[in-house]
């Protein structure tokens, strides 16, 4: 994670810093170059500037080094430190770089100083301060005996002031431990510069993580409407109907075997052995069976969200679209911030901090506002009635997402004004309330059985009146959303504020990432059909001015005036 953020680039270091990963293993190259160099100073500068990013790493570690050096050591030891940075400045100033210092010497010098940022990245401990001040006078009769050239070696070795203090023992005894974020940042990213030898094609690892950053990546440099502040986005609510189809998966249906002898779990574990060992990490478990985790019901659970995130459950929809309100709150807290910034007080780093956001009153209140998500559940109510799994299920998904309502048409038996049982119908809306139960929010009476011809239609139309805001996004249940996407929704909402034509825009077609395609060969060959019709189909149809659909549910977005 710490190789794919994104530096603040507000702290006090003199050049442009960029996310770990395209850096990675660029020192140790710049150091190849370096050894083998039999040029001048600019020939070898010329030769690591090819590469960009081989350039910004160099920088970056040579600045770093030196701000970290001045920071930790005070006295006699700051003094070296900054005589020694002067010399280096100075050559570098008159390209005679390679005058001053012995470049076969820079891959020592290299694994000293990673020794150092080693025991600086941990926290501040007796015996690591000794530590430090070991690995401190080791860098310095690595640089001072080896590195440097024969005349600076003799000055630093006769300096009086330097002399007395190694003969005392004074020499680099006492340490300043990098305690401020920025600092305790700074060393971290010399660290991981210094020793990550992964290629930035492979970082990260996950293939899915890949396609999902390079898809967000390349989507940057469309020509998007600007983004409104949250408080002055257009409101949108999220809407997806849903019938009898599966919420969770329940452990017997993960630890059961098919006419193969294989499970739904075992299957999962070897097509995403990397993010099963994630899970397992994040609820701080080794390698475990379905045994073990039937000891701990919340292990068990977990288990169970993990599993249903990876099928085509409601889980994952109501997962992926309750990104939207994470976003929001993202953006809202960061706003705030950043708009009151250093009036109230904040320091550049501090407005940029993301940590908390989802426990900020203000944010969470302003993506209310701005989000809504409503599932409607047709028979949510018959299901709670005969205790079905599926009604446990939504309730749990009700209690994990404050934000989620759902719509159910309840049946109850009345009697009419002439005395004869009748049927009657309510269209409902329902939330979690505090104790995790189902709390009414509107109930209201249908002059009959709202179910006439098509069922999801209908099952649609009884809801839509719970739906808020001023536009509203069409979801099917075998649809999924990522964070990274629903930050764009604000840019996304623009679009009806703009005129492409006779008139303001009120449908707005999203394309549609199939995820079903890495079940079998089939499933691949229509997640490829559907890309051509619901994207590339579509794309062509909207010059054309019209919507061509087969009577599903696609990712679409309504404005209503």
């Amino acid at each position: 994670m710490d190789l794919l953020m994104m530096p603040s680039n507000c702290g006090t270091l003199r050049l442009v810093q960029w996310p770990l990963f395209l850096l990675t293993s660029k020192i140790m190259l710049a150091n190849d170059y370096a050894s083998d160099c039999k040029d001048s100073q600019k020939e070898l500068w010329h030769r690591i500037s090819k590469d960009e990013y081989m350039a910004y790493a160099v920088k970056e570690c040579y600045y770093s080094a030196e701000r970290i050096l001045k920071s930790i050591v005070d006295g006699e030891g700051k003094l070296w430190v900054e005589r020694l940075f002067q010399y280096l400045n100075e050559s570098i100033e008159r390209d005679s770089l390679l005058v001053t210092i012995n470049l076969k010497k820079l891959q020592l010098v290299q694994s000293r100083l990673t020794g150092l940022t080693g025991l600086l990245i941990r926290d501040e401990t007796a015996d690591r301060k000794a530590g430090v001040t070991k690995a401190l006078r080791e860098l310095y009769e690595v640089v001072t005996h080896e590195f440097l050239a024969p005349n600076l070696r003799e000055e630093f070795d006769t300096w009086q002031l330097l002399l007395r203090a190694r003969n005392d023992g004074r020499l680099f005894s006492n340490i300043l431990w990098p305690n401020d974020l920025e600092m305790k940042e700074q060393v971290k990213r010399l660290h991981l510069l210094l020793t990550v030898k992964d290629s930035a094609a492979n970082i990260p690892k996950n293939l899915e993580a890949q396609r999902r950053l390079q898809f967000f990546t390349n989507s940057l440099f469309m020509d998007m409407p600007e983004a409104k502040p949250v408080s002055e986005m257009i409101p949108f609510c999220v809407f997806t109907p849903y019938y009898s189809e599966t919420v969770l998966y329940s452990m017997s249906e993960l630890c059961v075997d098919n006419e193969d002898g294989i499970s739904i779990l075992f299957y999962l574990q070897k097509i995403f052995p990397d993010e099963w060992a994630n899970f397992l990490e994040r609820i701080g478990r080794g390698e475990s069976s379905e045994e073990d985790f039937k000891e701990s019901p919340s292990d068990t659970l977990e288990l169970r969200f993990w599993v249903s995130y990876r099928g085509q459950t409601l889980a994952r929809t109501v997962r992926g679209m309750m990104y939207y309100r994470r976003a929001l709150m993202l953006q809202s807290y960061l706003e705030k911030r950043y708009l009151g910034g250093i009036e109230d007080g904040y320091s550049a780093l501090e407005y940029i901090d993301t940590q908390g956001y989802q426990l900020s009153p203000d944010a969470r209140a302003q993506a209310d506002l701005k989000f809504t998500y409503v599932v409607s559940c047709q028979i949510y109510g018959q299901q709670k009635q005969r205790k079905a799994p599926e009604a446990a299920d939504i309730a749990l998904l009700l209690q994990r997402n404050e934000a989620l309502r759902v719509a159910f048409i309840h049946e109850e038996d009345g009697v009419s004004s002439d005395g004869q049982a009748i049927k009657e119908y309510r269209s409902k809306l329902v939330k979690a309330d505090i104790h995790g139960k189902d709390q009414e929010i509107y109930s209201i009476k249908l002059p009959g059985n709202p179910k006439l011809g098509e069922g999801k239609p209908e099952n649609q139309n009884h809801a839509i009146i719970f739906t808020r805001g001023d536009a509203i996004q069409t979801i099917d249940m075998n649809q999924d959303n990522y964070l990274e996407e629903a930050m764009k929704v604000r840019n996304l909402l623009e679009e009806f504020r703009g005129n492409h034509g006779i008139r303001y825009p009120t449908i707005l077609g999203v394309r549609e990432h199939v995820f079903t395609g890495s079940v079998s060969s089939l499933a691949s060959f229509m997640s490829k059909q559907e890309t051509s019709f619901v994207t590339l189909g579509q794309r062509v149809l909207a010059y054309l001015k019209f919507e061509c659909t087969t009577g599903i549910l696609m990712s679409l977005i309504g404005y209503f005036i």
